[in-house]
């Protein structure tokens, strides 16, 4: 994982599909970057944002799909 200190000047951030858009905890996904995936707080857009490779990412959200985190 790597970080970038300021993403907001990334194009093609979308919102997690679970927001209610009422301020809660949400996450943005960049999906414009082949190979890697930043994501980044949706309220802190001028904040960092952790970079993924695309095989962890696929690996972390099949394994919240498959209840691996209790969730």
């Amino acid at each position: 994982m790597t970080t970038i200190p300021d993403a907001s000047a990334l194009a093609g951030w979308r919102k997690s599909s679970y927001s209610n858009g009422e301020g809660a905890e949400c996450i943005e996904v960049a999906d414009a970057f082949p190979g890697a995936v930043p994501v980044r707080d949706s309220k802190n857009p001028h904040g960092p944002a952790c970079v993924f490779s695309q095989a962890g990412w696929s690996s972390f959200v099949a394994a919240l799909k498959d209840g691996q985190f209790g969730i």
